[in-house]
């Protein structure tokens, strides 16, 4: 099969491949592109190699993902591209219809920075799957986020999503110390209209603010118990 291959400066920053997940698409056999730079610079993230531009590994070629992704054609269903955030890469779109003449869903997973881009995707019909991620309740999305942030972005993206009508999913990684209960009911009412929202647990093994790795997590028995107050909002509520 023939796959048009782009100008090397137009290639995208490629971090990483998982080459089979069953987790990251929601009952679809998938693989991962990891793609690298991030706007956000969230103390808790586990992928600091592809947020840290000193950490950043070399770039995996273009060409030589888009061809293994089209020997996997008939075994994997999907592609998911996550990060970083790959909203930021300016040559996304292009690198999503490749992906697409090989006749795979594709999933994305956003921090919603960048509305423009996500309505872009969906009015061209490009993605099967979105998931996005809300960080906190809009006023204390810049210290969560340790960036500047336009909070009206983010919320033009949930418009976005909720408008599309697109399998979607809202997350929110819940670190004790920076979300109360009452934030995470907040954030429930910013996504009013979602259909599904998953509270991730941090977990603290490999963070991009060491600090965190001697945070305390969430007991679960606290989590079901928000779970239990959302599902009265939300159809789908799942912590993990």
């Amino acid at each position: 099969m023939q796959i048009g291959i782009r100008e090397e400066k137009e290639r995208m920053k490629i971090g990483g491949l998982q080459k089979v997940s069953l987790i990251d698409y929601p009952e679809v056999i998938c693989g991962v592109i990891f793609l690298q730079g991030c706007n956000f610079k969230c103390s808790y993230c586990h992928n600091p190699e592809l947020v840290e531009p000193k950490l950043f590994g070399p770039c995996l070629e273009e060409k030589k993902v888009l061809k293994f992704l089209a020997s996997r054609v008939g075994k994997l269903d999907a592609v998911t591209i996550t990060g970083g955030e790959p909203t930021m890469q300016k040559d996304l779109i292009p690198f999503i219809k490749q992906i697409r003449k090989l006749s795979f869903a594709v999933k994305l997973d956003s921090n919603g920075s960048r509305p423009d881009v996500i309505k872009n995707l969906l009015d061209e019909k490009l993605l099967d799957f979105i998931a996005m991620d809300i960080k906190a309740p809009l006023e204390k999305y810049k210290s969560i986020v340790r960036a500047p942030v336009d909070t009206q972005s983010i919320k033009e993206s949930v418009k976005l999503i909720l408008k599309s009508k697109i399998p979607h999913e809202f997350r929110t990684t819940v670190v004790k110390s920076q979300l109360t209960a009452k934030d995470i009911l907040e954030i429930a009412k910013l996504i009013s209209g979602a259909k599904r929202y998953a509270l991730q647990k941090f977990v603290p093994t490999k963070t991009l603010d060491k600090k965190l790795l001697k945070e305390k997590t969430y007991p679960d028995d606290e989590l079901e118990k928000i779970k239990k107050r959302l599902e009265k909002e939300i159809p789908s509520v799942i912590v993990r």
